[in-house]
């Protein structure tokens, strides 16, 4: 399972509307690729269609969908947002992360 913040939450929302999604019946993907300096890095999309294997999570009121690949890098991870002058944006908080870039955006096991 992925949680989100308040704070995360109410970014999301925002973005969804700006970018012509809708937060009740659409989704916030979430994903694991390789790259960065890490070895793998977080990928953050809006979708409005779920995959036969797409696990689906809800969560303060913000549907997630994850890739069943991603889902084994994700579980218990908490989405943040850190705004403000020296905020990062998005945050996750991987509890299965064994080592995080300085930026935060990679990560390995």
């Amino acid at each position: 399972m992925i949680q989100v913040s308040e704070t995360a939450k109410q970014k999301v929302i925002n973005l969804m509307t700006e970018e012509g999604f809708d937060a009740t019946t659409d989704f916030v993907r979430v994903g694991v690729k390789s790259g960065g300096c890490s070895g793998l890095s977080y990928e953050l999309n809006f979708d409005n269609k779920k995959d036969d294997a797409d696990k689906v999570f809800e969560d303060n009121n913000v549907r997630i969908i994850v890739d069943k690949k991603s889902f084994l890098y994700l579980v218990g991870t908490v989405l943040e947002y850190s705004g403000g002058l020296n905020g990062k944006g998005f945050v996750f908080n991987n509890p299965n992360a064994q080592r995080t870039c300085g930026c935060g955006e990679s990560f390995s096991l």
